[in-house]
């Protein structure tokens, strides 16, 4: 994110905005919260909006001023940001891709195009017709996602100025500014338009679909540039200005708390009151008449500021390598802490030993640079010190860049979820014909091996049941409709909560909502109370809801989840809890190797649960 978190610096060596760096800290602040703690701070994502206005106005207030006084020279423009950029990127997907050579090879999947993609500033656009949602934070997260976001501020440096100028040739300046304000406006309609709850990945990282936070923050350049606001202002003025942005900025930080990035309400208009929200107070603190700038001006803010460009880049890798390696679900806060000192660490050391000494190097200089680096003999023996790990590094992140590329070899669970789902749509399909099988609940074999008795199974088998869930219920479908042959199961692969309600309404339409309706929900994220009422709501009062509790040691969000779980059963009389992260504790041997989805025997224990569960 170098573009916003440096751009206001190019304005003037003389005016440096400093109250700008507390709207970068706020920002970088609430997408590293999100990232860390996404049951925390639901809203964090929202800090990307703000670099977006950032880069909009101080791009857009510099190319107006070159236009007024009669040049903006492009190639130099061009320069000054891509070399900026460029370093830091570079050292990033160096690093990263050596660590997953050696470390976490199955990431090497799709390298090749990740690494190509970002150097040519389109990764956004790769992700969108290959890539993850940004919200599934469950299963083989990439290390680069959050990378979108530099794609979009790099495809506005190359593509707004030259669009910017044939505007500024065609119209007068004043009409150019409503056509800016009309292209934000439509940018934001098209999100809206093109929105699908079931594929988010086009309105969210689609350039054009995010350009209407970029635009406003270029439209406000037209009508507050900075050459123009006077330092003088009436006393009135002032207090209107300060109250301003301290509304703003209050409306900033509890949009982080309370807008979700699941809701169709973000898309229909929602993330473009934000970015109006943030336009304001980006318009109070550039305003030399206004105390807003000094309010936001201090050692810490400025601590971050110089370095936001590496700890936004750094952070992914980071979270991802080291939640791998660490179930983090016991200990949300102490791990979130460390998982934030090895970022600053590292963006520290990114700005210490490349960002600072490149900021003004004159890169015609560079053969003269590696002849000198390795010119041992004068720099001494140290020097092999860094010539040496910097070369393995550099070697190994090319080793993984030139493998053959190989999808991941499908695992055990993926290979039994792929079973369990034919299955599983054969029983619906059977259910829904009226042609379920029986259970013999004489079987020893059925008894023995789900530990329910003769009177037990034969209830079991009667009991109309509908199993709502994601990959862990889809993983299991098999053995619930073995003991509950009426049981119609819905589940899918990466479910969020917030798809639910959505999924109720369409089984209460086709009939498949039964009397008792077993929910598996959390797995693939945090739930807001919002989302858990509606999914309540949606069932009715003539239901018996069961909810799974989920076993996600791996994120930070499994406590929290199994809370939410047991407030709803404490606030409704119709909601049981079926607490099988508390059965499954100091169970290792129930599980897969992700720690989360069942193997077999866990299949067994999780359906022997619920059934025993609906019995009482």
């Amino acid at each position: 994110m170098r573009p916003a978190f440096e751009e206001h610096q190019l304005h003037s060596r003389h005016h440096y905005v400093t109250g700008v760096d507390g709207m970068r800290t706020i920002a970088v602040l609430g997408v590293i919260i999100y990232h860390l703690l996404p049951n925390v701070m639901m809203g964090g994502f929202l800090g990307v909006p703000l670099f977006l206005l950032i880069s909009g106005y101080f791009v857009t207030d510099q190319l107006l001023r070159k236009w007024d006084r009669g040049s903006i020279n492009l190639v130099s423009y061009y320069q000054r940001r891509f070399l900026r950029l460029y370093p830091i990127l570079v050292t990033m997907l160096v690093v990263t891709t050596a660590y997953i050579t050696l470390f976490q090879r199955p990431l090497l999947h799709h390298i090749k195009a990740v690494i190509i993609t970002n150097l040519l500033w389109v990764y956004n656009w790769w992700e969108i017709f290959n890539g993850q949602s940004y919200f599934d934070r469950f299963g083989g997260e990439s290390p680069f996602t959050h990378l979108w976001t530099l794609g979009v501020e790099a495809q506005f440096y190359v593509l707004w100025p030259l669009i910017l100028i044939l505007l500024l040739k065609l119209f007068k300046k004043k009409i150019v500014k409503w056509i800016v304000l009309i292209l934000a406006v439509l940018s934001a309609i098209e999100m809206a338009l093109l929105y699908d709850p079931q594929n988010i990945n086009r309105v969210y990282y689609g350039t054009d679909t995010r350009a209407f936070s970029l635009l406003l923050g270029s439209w406000l350049a037209f009508v507050w540039p900075r050459a123009k606001l006077s330092d003088r202002l009436g006393e009135g003025a002032r207090r209107f200005l300060n109250g301003a942005g301290v509304i703003a900025l209050i409306l900033t930080i509890i949009s982080f708390f309370v807008l979700n990035g699941q809701s169709r309400r973000t898309y229909y208009g929602g993330m473009f009151f934000y970015s109006v929200i943030g336009m304001l107070l980006l318009g109070t603190i550039v305003h030399p008449g206004a105390d807003v700038n000094r309010w936001l001006s201090n050692p810490f803010f400025k601590w971050v500021g110089q370095r936001s460009y590496g700890i936004y880049v750094y952070q992914y890798p980071v979270m991802v390598f080291y939640e791998a390696k660490v179930q983090i679900g016991a200990h949300p806060i102490m791990n979130a802490i460390i998982e934030l000192l090895l970022i600053v660490i590292i963006s520290e050391l990114s700005y210490r030993f490349i960002e600072r000494p490149l900021k003004n190097y004159s890169w015609r200089d560079l053969p003269i640079t590696i002849v000198n680096w390795f010119d041992v003999k004068r720099r001494g023996w140290k020097q092999w010190l860094v010539i040496v790990p910097s070369l393995l590094v550099f070697f190994v992140a090319v080793t993984g860049f030139t493998t053959p590329d190989r999808a991941p070899k499908t695992t055990a669970v993926q290979t039994r979820i792929k079973k369990s789902r034919h299955a599983t749509a054969m029983r619906n399909k059977m259910i829904a014909e009226g042609k379920t099988p029986k259970v013999n609940a004489n079987s020893k074999s059925l008894q023995k091996k789900y530990g329910l008795s003769k009177q037990e199974l034969k209830k079991a088998s009667k009991l109309q049941v509908t199993a709502i869930g994601d990959s862990v219920m889809a993983d299991a479908s098999e053995s619930i409709q073995q003991v509950m042959p009426h049981a119609y199961v819905e589940a899918k692969v990466g479910r969020q909560g917030s798809d639910a309600p959505a999924v109720i309404k369409d089984l209460k339409a086709s009939g498949h909502l039964n009397k008792n309706v077993v929910l598996n929900l959390g797995t693939n994220g945090p739930m807001t109370s919002e989302t858990v009422n509606n999914i309540i709501d949606s069932i009715g009062k003539g239901h018996q809801i069961y909810w799974v509790t989920v076993h996600v040691p791996t994120k930070s969000w499994e406590k929290t989840v199994n809370n939410q779980i047991k407030e709803a059963a404490k606030k409704h009389h119709n909601v049981h809890v079926v607490d099988w992260n508390r059965q499954s504790a100091n169970h290792d041997d129930w599980f897969a190797g992700d720690k989360v989805h069942m193997n077999e025997n866990g299949n067994v224990q999780f359906t022997r649960m619920i059934v025993e569960s609906i019995l009482k």
